[in-house]
């Protein structure tokens, strides 16, 4: 998020941050960390998702109604994840696949080159459907984390009566920090190369 933050400011400091990184040794590194931590995760979510429904059994709960306690992300996790990785994948065909796989696999032909990341950001937030497309991507992850980080916590026994409402307020926070870091980018290029370009 904050390496996208540059482009607003710098679009020269972007595609210097983007030459740096490009497909050097460290910047794969990260990506297959990044991409086994994203595949674990999704293991791990549907693992719990098949002990709990394994736990219930076979028949569903006597009571239907749902406690005003129950967040409405927390009843829709399963959906909520599988929005976040399908808009995944277009965001690896938008820009991962145009950049670090184009200079990784050598066709330096494509246009825009992979260190001008931020032509690629101008060429795709300038269009009113990414532009829409992503924001709904970022709300479904601003959900998805607003629940997840607080869970994943509890999940791991460090939360009791005390930080119960501490660690919901942190991860409230921390998701919609995230949330404004990466929409400021869309909105901004969309109104600078889109609605006014």
């Amino acid at each position: 998020m904050a390496m996208n933050l540059v482009a607003i400011f710098s679009e020269e400091g972007y595609n210097m941050v983007c030459e740096f990184l490009g497909a050097n040794w460290y910047a794969l590194a990260g990506t297959l960390v990044l991409a086994a931590g994203f595949a674990v995760h999704i293991i791990y979510a549907f693992w719990l998702t098949m002990q709990n429904r394994k736990a219930r059994g076979n028949e569903s709960y006597a009571v239907v109604e749902k406690p005003k306690s129950v967040e409405w992300a927390s009843q829709n996790m399963l959906v909520l994840g599988i929005i976040v990785a399908l808009f995944f994948v277009l965001h690896l065909a938008q820009f991962w696949f145009k950049m670090q796989f184009v200079e990784i696999s050598g066709l330096h032909s494509i246009n825009p080159t992979p260190q001008d990341g931020a032509a690629l950001i101008r060429e795709t937030f300038a269009n009113p459907l990414f532009a829409v497309l992503y924001l709904v991507w970022f709300v479904a992850i601003w959900f998805h984390l607003t629940h997840g980080f607080w869970s994943a916590l509890q999940t791991l026994g460090w939360s009791n009566k005390i930080w119960f409402e501490r660690w919901r307020c942190i991860s409230n926070i921390f998701a919609t920090v995230i949330f404004l870091g990466f929409a400021l980018v869309v909105v901004v290029f969309y109104v600078k190369y889109g609605l006014l370009g």
